[in-house]
């Protein structure tokens, strides 16, 4: 007891505590070097485990005994708050110290045995009808966990707030009136953002089922890993677990927002405002989410798991882990996107790129192929098949892949063949991409042997370069001329094979398809390519019939410019006929008169010409109308 007109309480001084019951302490309890000078009776009286300890002691030391406690939950600060509970002094439980103050009391054994409403008794009342019941106080308790997690377990503390988080995820918050969001209990009935009492008229965005996600992302991996586990068994949609892990990792995970397209948005609720942030290993936290990411497949997907096997090759994983993102990459490969798989060279290899990472992606993918293939039924098979779409998306990819890591100078000429021969023949409907991607490769390594070249040149199917890749590789000088060769007779071949399917065609008059039998094993891609050349024969006879028009339309005009010419002649050789008459009847006539000024008479000769205008002036010539008079 205390002295009169005191209050029991504790102080301390130096590193020890002492209770100022005004009686001389009989009891030293040392916990981690602290001190705590007591008394027996109070603590023998409700803990179990010190009456022991005191029993054992009796015989040893009348005087004052010393009694060591090792590993008790929570330490000198939950004993002490143990010793005023002892003392009588009454205990506040919170959300926070209830686990702590629970698994201590089990430890010291203070059941009813050693006194009614004990200590452990309370604490377990309040854990189960407080607890459990609200969602801040739950996550609160479970994080608190961590520090006693042995004894947690032991006394399904652990698993019983997980089971509780895990029910009230699954379970819609609108049917309970929780207050999840951010503001908590500051909203109006109608949704609206209350202030001192106020109504704002500001609305709180509603994220659905996302309003847990910033919550949990509190708990360290080990916590998270089980949650997530316990909410999969309880049936949670897949769709949530999975964007719970991608907002856990994206948070925790730094480095992977720089090749993540969003942001997480930030989702405040009242549990996270109590909780504190969780201290999270790299490693550990990347090797526990690839084990827990379910079988999903989609874009944002592929793209969040080409950014964690860019971490884990950053942080070095274990072989497992790699192996694991790379199934699940590859499982998904048709989503993917170039930047995506252009994924640098993190070791002191000497090429930029990791090009042994990606084939072993392209080889997952293969395998998921075949077993898609395999499940499919034959008559679906036979006709066009299923992994079809996805094969041709993924050949394009790793054609425009190749064509992207061939300016590489680094990059073997072995890589580049293993990468083009890693896809079937039929996966390509045309081999443009992988004539540009070699073309590339060709520029960037011109000392590259001919041999070398002409063994990846024959990767390419000739029958399938469209009508601009045989332009540009007829004139290609990278290429071996073998190689050129070979494009100019497949070249021909089209040429012939199109002339005669659009002769063909015009005696039938049916469309260019028609030249293809049905059924036929790759029809369509022959099709696309003989229409191509169907296409330009058609042109090439359009431009010829238009070039004899154009030819007959010149001799026209030849033809017309001829004629403007010898009537331009005939003109010009009239004029000057003209004008040299009139210089020899002027030049006579001034003979004329000087003869007649001398008196000379001179015989007059009729002209059998035609009178010229000076003559017919000297002697006038009988008119035809003076011959009818």
């Amino acid at each position: 007891m205390a002295p009169a007109g005191k209050a029991l309480g504790f102080f301390l001084e130096a590193n020890d505590w002492f209770c100022n019951a005004g009686l001389p302490s009989d009891i030293t309890i040392v916990i981690d070097k602290v001190k705590f000078h007591l008394h027996k009776f109070p603590l023998s009286s409700r803990c179990g485990k010190i009456e022991k300890l005191i029993e054992e002691t009796q015989n040893i030391d009348q005087g004052s005994r010393t009694i060591t406690l090792e590993n008790i939950p929570g330490g000198p600060n939950t004993f002490l708050v143990i010793a005023k509970f002892c003392y009588g002094i009454r205990v506040e439980f919170t959300p926070r110290n209830v686990v702590i103050i629970y698994c201590a009391a089990d430890y010291l054994e203070m059941f009813d045995n050693y006194g009614d409403d004990n200590l452990f008794v309370r604490a377990e009342n309040y854990f189960h009808k407080h607890v459990l019941k609200n969602w801040k106080d739950c996550m609160v308790a479970l994080q608190s966990c961590e520090n006693v997690m042995s004894q947690a377990d032991d006394l399904q503390i652990v698993n019983k707030c997980l089971n509780a988080i895990a029910m009230m995820a699954c379970t819609d918050p609108s049917l309970f009136g929780w207050p999840m969001m951010m503001y908590g209990r500051l909203q109006s009935p109608n949704g609206s953002i209350l202030w001192n009492g106020i109504n704002t008229g500001a609305r709180i965005r509603s994220l659905e089922s996302e309003w847990w996600f910033e919550d949990i992302s509190y708990l360290s991996v080990p916590l998270f890993e089980r949650l997530v586990k316990t909410m999969e068994a309880r049936g949670l949609r897949p769709e949530k677990l999975t964007g719970a892990i991608m907002y856990y990792t994206r948070k925790h995970l730094h480095g992977l927002g720089r090749w993540q397209g969003g942001q997480n948005i930030k989702i405040k609720s009242i549990a996270s405002f109590s909780m504190k942030p969780a201290i999270v290993d790299q490693r550990v936290l990347l090797e526990t989410i690839v084990k827990l990411l379910p079988e999903k497949k989609g874009k944002s997907f592929c793209r969040f798991l080409l950014g964690l096997l860019r971490v884990a090759l950053i942080l070095g994983v274990n072989d497992n882990c790699q192996d694991s993102l790379e199934r699940k990459i590859g499982m998904q490969l048709e989503y993917a996107t170039l930047d995506g798989l252009l994924i640098p060279t993190y070791s002191d290899s000497d090429t930029l790129y990791n090009s042994d990472c990606v084939e072993r992606i392209i080889n997952h993918f293969l395998a998921c192929e075949e077993k898609v293939t395999v499940l499919s039924p034959r008559s679906i098979v036979s006709e066009v098949s299923p992994s079809s779409v996805p094969l041709r998306k993924v050949s394009k990819l790793v054609d425009n892949y190749m064509g992207e890591v061939a300016s590489d100078v680094n990059l073997k000429p072995e890589k580049i063949k293993s990468l083009a021969e890693i896809l079937p023949d039929s996966a390509r409907s045309l081999n443009d991409g992988l004539y540009r991607a070699l073309d590339v490769y060709f520029k960037a390594h011109p000392w590259l042997p001919e041999n070398d070249k002409e063994q990846l040149c024959n990767i390419i199917n000739y029958q399938k370069l469209s009508i601009e890749a045989c332009a540009h590789a007829s004139q290609n000088n990278h290429l071996p001329l073998r190689v050129v060769l070979q494009v100019l007779f497949f070249e021909q071949l089209q040429l012939r094979s199109a002339l005669a399917n659009v002769a063909d065609d015009e005696n039938a008059h049916t469309g260019p398809l028609s030249i293809m039998p049905s059924g036929g094993t790759g029809t369509a891609g022959n099709i696309v390519q003989r229409d191509g050349w169907v296409t330009i024969v058609r042109e090439n006879h359009v431009m010829r019939v238009n070039m004899e028009r154009l030819r007959a339309r010149v001799v026209e005009l030849e033809e017309e410019f001829n004629r403007m010419r010898e009537e331009m002649k005939r003109v010009s050789r009239t004029q000057s006929s003209i004008e040299s008459s009139w210089f020899l009847s002027r030049t006579f006539g001034k003979c004329k008169l000087l003869l007649d000024s001398s008196n000379v008479e001179e015989d007059v000769v009729a002209s059998t010409g035609p009178a010229t205008p000076r003559g017919s002036i000297d002697r006038p010539r009988p008119s035809h109308h003076s011959k009818q008079r």
